[in-house]
């Protein structure tokens, strides 16, 4: 590689090429004189209307029939509450289903139309960034050695460079990444751009990372594809982005949509299930109502450079009375919300094949991993009244954080059906007979507590239905999951497994979100790719809540005090423990996906290069 500039500490980068990153005002709406002028997308404001207009009707027509049942003898404040909860909670599941019904419209829409032809434009220099820290440095660099030569051969007109950037503190793994990086540069053909770079002081964590990264190299590349340390790409999915993105000139970022690969634990084929059969159709509906003002996940998505670096450097939060302003950790979302302020649109390109990443392998490492989202997204509330933002940023935001609050609503929901589910024989009964501060609650029989659970998992469960139905009538045959017999088995098992963990899923989120709210920060750490090894001791000490709550909810049953249509929350929290040492057990044939049945050939190289960097061959890897 011809003009490799030194750095100390092992570091091999091309001379600097800085670019500005300035911080944006929240406080200030911009526009970005560079931002060409913005061009409608046709149609969107007819697919946000069918999608959002639904999920409303249906939120108001069940909002006014508990209305009507909880206005017997008059609306008291907490019978307020209870009702806003209904109707909070709900609008999320309708709009769930309002999004996949779209997206099946769209799906065959698209079928019926053909696909859409992406117009020729000017070739991109793209730096393929990634951003690294304290991670598996053989599945690091054994999946970037994949990706470049894969688009070496691809004989693609846009121009590559790949960039680890290590925020690595560990220094038995720096090394190791200083190893792999001497390696890939013996394997790859010497024509190839590969560089690497390690921060001593990893202030602002990944944000920091690149920000240090365009502030000194942005200038040479005209876009940049930011990927995870678990992101796989095809050479077809990274030229379709690079071809999206020249094609279109006011796009900022345009974001792919990952599929889950590379797990053989129930917990992680469980994920990669669902995101094969029910994220396909979701994906449309959302790519469908957002339009240019979509979102960004971090990873797996290429950004205009100069646009990102001039629109969304991110300030500190907003400080509260008394307090330094903290990191943003949920930082896509704003650097979205940034771009589209500024004029540059977002998109969202589910219809690009090949774009993978890896699912956490346990439930506790789910759960964990979920905890720093939680604190992020929950940080979005403080910014919704950033000036400029499009109305759809501002819902990305909401949507973000309300994705961790229903959880909480729920579970006070749960509470508040327990109490008062069974009727004259109710636990409330106990606590309000003769007291004149409570409530006289309406008597719910049996019947209506059934029906009011079995029309709530119809509508959760819908999303499902319609992504089955869109594999059996879709364009991947059912075979690629096996065949009809293995598909179906899958989709029930999947169905029957996520039933029974999501009410501790559901637990787990009411603890991040309580953990948030009194300031426990999370711990920076990296996802244990293959699964955390958990003793049963650990375990029930991560699920203590949930075994508690279980467990009064069955006493509750047993003596009569609570619906019986309870038993399958109460049986799933009462059994947390075993069913979280049983999501990281090893399966075989069951839940199986495309990616599966029929690797696709990024993901056999990715493998063979993996395997490389764990020994001290190079004997060059066979070709994609």
């Amino acid at each position: 590689m011809d003009g490799v500039a030194p750095f100390p500490g092992g570091d091999v980068m091309p001379p600097p090429s800085p670019l500005p990153h300035p911080v944006q005002d929240l406080r200030r709406a911009h526009r970005d004189p560079n931002a060409p002028a913005l061009r409608p997308v046709p149609g969107v404001w007819w697919r946000r209307a069918a999608a959002f207009v639904p999920a409303l009707v249906i939120t108001g027509g069940l909002s006014l029939a508990f209305a009507d049942w909880l206005s017997d003898g008059g609306m008291w404040w907490l019978e307020w509450v209870l009702l806003a909860l209904v109707a909070a909670t709900f609008f999320w599941v309708a709009l769930s289903v309002a999004t996949a019904t779209l997206g099946l419209g769209c799906h065959l829409m698209r079928r019926c139309g053909g696909a859409r032809d992406t117009v020729g434009g000017a070739s991109l220099d793209v730096a393929l960034v990634v951003p690294v820290y304290n991670e598996d440095a053989a599945d690091v660099f054994g999946n970037a050695c994949a990706m470049m030569l894969a688009l070496r051969e691809a004989h693609t007109a846009h121009r590559f460079a790949l960039y680890i950037l290590s925020d690595t503190q560990d220094a038995v793994i720096a090394l190791a990444e200083r190893r792999a990086f001497d390696r890939l540069r013996r394997v790859l053909p010497p024509d190839l751009r590969v560089w690497y770079r390690r921060r001593s002081d990893n202030a602002a964590r990944k944000v920091g990372n690149i920000r240090q990264w365009i502030e000194t190299w942005g200038g040479a590349h005209e876009a940049m594809l930011v990927l995870d340390a678990d992101s796989l790409m095809s050479s077809g999915a990274i030229t379709a982005l690079a071809d999206e993105m020249a094609a279109d000139p006011g796009a900022g970022l345009i974001q792919s949509a990952p599929l889950v690969i590379g797990s053989d634990t129930l917990f992680g084929r469980m994920q990669q299930f669902a995101a094969s059969v029910y994220g396909t159709l979701l994906n449309a509906g959302l790519s469908g109502w957002s339009g240019g003002e979509g979102n960004y996940w971090g990873h797996n998505a290429i950004i205009r450079i100069r646009a990102f670096a001039d629109c969304a450097g991110l300030p500190q939060m907003p400080a509260r009375t008394g307090r330094r302003g903290a990191l943003i950790l949920s930082h896509d979302f704003v650097e979205a919300a940034l771009l589209r302020r500024a004029g540059w649109t977002v998109r969202f390109a589910p219809g690009i094949e090949g774009s993978y990443e890896e699912p956490p392998a346990t439930l506790v490492d789910y759960a964990l991993r979920d905890r720093r989202w939680c604190h992020g997204n929950l940080q979005h509330l403080r910014l919704l009244g950033t000036r400029g933002l499009h109305v759809v940023s501002r819902f990305h935001l909401l949507n973000g954080a309300m994705s961790y609050l229903l959880s909480p609503a729920w579970f006070i929901l749960l509470v508040i059906w327990a109490l008062l589910g069974n009727g004259p024989d109710s636990v409330i009964t106990y606590f309000s007979a003769d007291n004149p501060l409570y409530p006289v609650w309406p008597e719910m029989s049996g019947v209506q507590s059934g029906m009011i659970l079995l029309f709530m998992y119809a509508m959760l469960l819908a999303p499902k239905a319609m992504g089955a139905l869109g594999v059996l009538v879709g364009e991947v045959p059912v075979a690629r999951f096996g065949g009809v017999a293995r598909f179906l088995a899958s989709l029930v098992a999947e169905i029957v497994l996520s039933i029974l963990f999501a009410p501790v899923m559901m637990v787990q989120q009411v603890v991040a979100v309580l953990r948030t709210v009194i300031g426990i920060r999370p711990i920076w750490s990296p996802q244990a790719r293959n699964g955390g090894d958990y003793s049963p001791a650990t375990v029930l000490k991560f699920h203590a809540l949930e075994t508690v709550s279980g467990l009064a909810l069955a006493l509750g049953i047993t003596g009569g005090l609570v619906s019986l249509w309870l038993v399958p929350i109460a049986l799933s929290l009462g059994l947390a423990v075993p069913l979280s040492m049983l999501s990281g057990r090893r399966v075989g044939w069951l839940m199986a996906t495309p990616e599966m049945v029929d690797p696709p050939a990024i993901l056999r190289r990715a493998r063979e290069s993996r395997a490389l960097f764990r020994t001290a061959d190079t004997t060059p890897i066979a070709a994609e």
